[in-house]
């Protein structure tokens, strides 16, 4: 039975029931807004951005519902469900929505919509103080203005920020008035609509173009839909203004031509406060559109630069940089204004290294830790970037496979049709992108790659953190591990006498080709005398080597 919308106070339910409500909106606003993004780079995905991040926030918050419930079974949230009653207060839903919104951010305004979460779940989570709903929302919606202006490098008039500010104030004025809560969300809702009307006069680029702010309708969105949440009546559907405008999107790839920096880094950030007042500084010497969000030791950093190195080498210094995402604005030009391919893959891979790798056989890639498994909408982001409609993903590591399971299962719901190739290694990775064939057809692509990851074995150096007892024997801290198909096979002392002794077992039972794959503080050494080593014994076997990156592991073998 379809849900039917009803007012809540200003409770947990309220904000579960906000979070879904707000998905539907920007879900239904997502193209029209895509379609105005003009500012501050003209890339046609502020909709899917604002959208993706709202997901993440939704799914954050019904996993913390479900936990709390002691069902954990079901995660994904569903818009059209009405909701039971709930285990979380209203302090604990507020600030899962806001965490959710936090890891899951995306772009520039999705950045800033997490921060203003962030903002309201600061005032709700906090311990009550005996003012009334009205007003404690209306102090929650000025918080979350004040935090989202602070979280920005250079704040300009006429964005997001502009009507987020004018809803607040409005807010505000309702509170004080001893509204309700329901009373303070119109008038926040009201408030940012009329704000929104006037975003171009403030900024020429809006002017020019013939748009509203694109970020402030989504403002709009989300408002409405806690206008709705606390009154159960539903906004009326308005057109974005400027939908028909033809939205300018140059086809040039080069930062100078489109005037701003070529690239777009996110990651978050686990680091304290004060390295991360330093981050900033280092940050928007380097670029611009700088947003750092966040608290509480993390933190999900945002900027446009040249350097996207040196902006993650920046986080480095500063703290944990990890969900490392860098996108050239050239590309998503391209993308945008350009239709689906036939066929994509999708490589999750634990080093920039091996991202590269996988860039140049054409995949899309996610980076991940090997100690942190990538989350579901991490992969169907990268789905969508891939734009096409089929799509092979490779998950490279056992443990990744369940959330690749998970996002195939999404992306197929909107029409991609996915096969998740069973690679447990980025070495099986490389061996099924090295025969991805995108004009075979699906069926004759997924077995060929599936064959040739299947045909790899691979091996791993890792370092004993502890004692434990493994199938090799008992290990000590410090001593070397050497896996093979992901069982330890081998104890050694040091990385190179272990890495022959992998070597030795795996060409056992024969080879034709070596790949070694370094980690990032492995000596080129190393390499050489794996490669010397391999010659020496099996003559007509092939060696090739690369750098893994950061997160990769000190040493990956792959035998074909």
């Amino acid at each position: 039975m379809p849900y039917e919308p009803q007012s809540h106070t200003l409770d947990a339910e309220a904000v579960r029931t906000w979070s879904s409500l707000a998905l539907t909106a920007l879900g239904r606003a997502r193209e029209d807004i895509d379609a105005i993004n003009v500012y501050p780079v003209a890339d046609a995905d502020t909709g899917t951005n604002l959208y993706l991040t709202a997901e993440s926030a939704a799914r954050e918050l019904a996993a913390a519902w479900a936990s709390a419930a002691g069902d954990v079974t079901d995660t994904t949230p569903e818009p059209a469900r009405e909701p039971a009653p709930g285990p979380l207060s209203l302090p604990e839903a507020a600030r899962a929505y806001a965490h959710g919104a936090l890891i899951g951010a995306r772009g520039n305004s999705g950045t800033i919509l997490a921060q203003l979460l962030r903002g309201v779940a600061d005032v709700l989570g906090a311990e009550p103080d005996g003012r009334g709903p009205g007003p404690l929302l209306a102090q929650a919606l000025t918080r979350a203005a004040e935090e989202a202006y602070q979280a920005v490098a250079h704040p300009v008039e006429g964005t997001m920020l502009t009507v987020a500010a004018a809803a607040a104030r409005a807010g505000h004025t309702a509170g004080a008035a001893a509204g309700n809560a329901a009373d303070v969300a119109r008038a926040a809702y009201d408030g940012a609509r009329a704000a929104l009307a006037e975003t171009p006069g403030q900024l020429a680029a809006l002017s020019r173009a013939g748009v509203v702010d694109a970020g402030g309708c989504g403002v709009v969105a989300v408002l409405g839909a806690l206008w709705q949440a606390l009154s159960g009546r539903e906004p009326a559907a308005e057109p974005v203004r400027g939908r028909a405008v033809p939205v300018p999107r140059p086809p040039q790839p080069c930062a100078e031509e489109h005037g701003g920096p070529a690239y777009e880094v996110i990651y978050l950030l686990e680091a304290g406060e004060p390295a991360v007042g330093e981050l900033r500084a280092r940050l928007d010497g380097l670029g611009d559109s700088l947003v750092v969000v966040g608290g509480d030791g993390l933190w999900n950093v945002h900027v446009h630069v040249d350097d996207p190195g040196a902006a993650v080498e920046a986080g480095v210094v500063a703290g944990r940089p990890y969900r490392i995402r860098i996108t050239h604005f050239g590309d998503e030009r391209r993308r945008a204004g350009a239709p689906r391919a036939q066929r994509a893959a999708v490589a999750v891979v634990p080093g920039e290294g091996l991202a590269g790798l996988c860039g140049e056989a054409g995949a899309t890639t996610v980076l991940a830790r090997p100690d942190a498994a990538p989350a579901p909408a991490e992969l169907v982001d990268a789905i969508r970037r891939a734009h096409a409609r089929e799509v092979v993903l490779l998950p490279n590591d056992s443990e990744w496979r369940g959330a690749a399971a998970a996002a195939a299962e999404q992306a197929r719901a909107e029409g991609v049709r996915v096969a998740v190739i069973p690679t447990r290694s980025a070495v099986q990775g490389l061996a099924a992108l090295a025969v991805h064939d995108p004009d075979a057809s699906f069926d004759e692509d997924v077995v060929a790659m599936t064959a040739a990851a299947g045909a790899t074995r691979y091996g791993e150096l890792a370092v004993a953190e502890r004692q434990s007892f493994t199938s090799a024997g008992i290990c000590q801290a410090g001593d070397v591990l050497g896996l093979i198909d992901g069982d330890v096979a081998v104890i050694g002392p040091g990385l190179p006498e272990t890495a022959e002794a992998v070597l030795d077992r795996m060409l056992g039972s024969g080879g034709e080709l070596v790949t070694l794959v370094l980690g990032e503080d492995v000596p080129d050494a190393l390499a050489a005398r794996l490669e010397a080593y391999v010659q020496h014994g099996h003559l007509a076997v092939d060696t090739v080597t690369y750098r893994g990156g950061r997160y990769s592991a000190p040493l990956l073998i792959g035998v074909e």
